[in-house]
């Protein structure tokens, strides 16, 4: 039930950075609304030490704007991000992974970090791109990065608007979607991570991991000789052939499957609508749809029940 698995801020917040720390593989899986996460949070296969479940929650820009039904183009304010993440915040004691978009200006940043800090968030990830971005998927869009020293000193202002180190600033790669390649990308982490990014995001849209791989590889040799070594993030969008497990194998710390539980529940509601519009009764769309029981067990309805009755006694 959602009061179940909540946490208070100050717990959750440390969460990622203290995980990181141990050395732990992250998988994330995405949400868009405390339903989803709730989802997400409950969701895991195995037993023992074969259990697996998803270590955090990415509260992406493409799926929250979705679920509002308007485009990923930094149309949804600051304030309606921060509803959306205070709610899945109350359902769940995972580490959140706020998707910040560019950030905005710089002092907008600053407020941004504040705002996620002060709710639990455990981490926020912006894009070098130019305000307002399109969608990194979108082959069709014009992406033009932002000037790395300026995306560095916006990283640097965030970082500093921070109470505490909990919550980490990463740098989103865009190098790849804009057509740029894997040296600019280097480049610019090497600008980001000197600036403080606590870590760094690879971004691609090619169907193939190979460009995944030569950036994993000669990060290795960047933190080399920097002296030291920061987190990586990949989305394995479009490249799903890959596995988390290889992505890890290849140096990656941290993997998001970054849209799919919303894109699965539009599949389903369109499913569900033609078979009412079909078949014009409910009894030929209930396979395969959750019963109501199981729905309010979800969300904590015979939870609340219960404790109603414990207490008129």
């Amino acid at each position: 039930m959602s009061l179940q698995f909540s946490k208070l801020p100050a717990r959750q917040r440390g969460a990622l950075a203290t995980a990181l720390a141990a050395g732990q593989r992250i998988r994330v899986i995405e949400s868009h609304n405390g339903l989803s996460a709730l989802v997400g949070s409950r969701a895991a296969v195995g037993e023992g030490e074969d259990r697996r479940e998803f270590d955090a929650l990415w509260v992406s820009s493409l799926t929250s704007s979705a679920s509002k039904g308007v485009p990923d183009v930094e149309l949804v304010g600051l304030d309606r991000r921060l509803d959306t993440i205070a709610e899945i915040a109350m359902v769940t004691g995972k580490p959140l992974i706020v998707d910040g978009d560019t950030g905005g200006e710089a002092v907008q940043f600053e407020y941004q970090c504040r705002k996620l800090e002060q709710l639990g968030v455990s981490a926020v990830i912006i894009e070098d791109k130019r305000w307002p971005k399109r969608n990194s998927l979108s082959a069709d869009a014009k992406h033009t990065l932002a000037d790395p020293l300026q995306f560095a000193a916006k990283i640097r202002r965030g970082r500093a608007a921070r109470l505490s180190n909990d919550l980490l600033v990463f740098a989103r790669l865009e190098s790849l979607i804009a057509g740029l390649g894997v040296d600019d990308a280097l480049a610019r982490a090497r600008v980001y991570l000197e600036a403080g990014a606590d870590g760094v995001m690879i971004h691609s849209r090619d169907k193939a991991p190979a460009p995944i791989y030569e950036f994993l590889d000669r990060y290795q040799g960047l933190c080399a000789e920097l002296g030291y070594r920061r987190p990586v993030v990949c989305v394995p969008t479009a490249y799903d052939s890959v596995t988390s497990e290889e992505l890890f194998d290849r140096g990656a710390d941290i993997v998001i499957y970054a849209n799919h539980l919303i894109r699965s529940a539009v599949a389903a509601m369109q499913a569900t609508c033609n078979a009412l519009l079909v078949h014009d009764r409910g009894k030929d769309a209930s396979t395969g749809i959750t019963p109501v029981a199981e729905l309010l067990d979800l969300v904590g309805y015979k939870a609340a029940l219960e404790r109603d009755r414990l207490s008129e006694r």
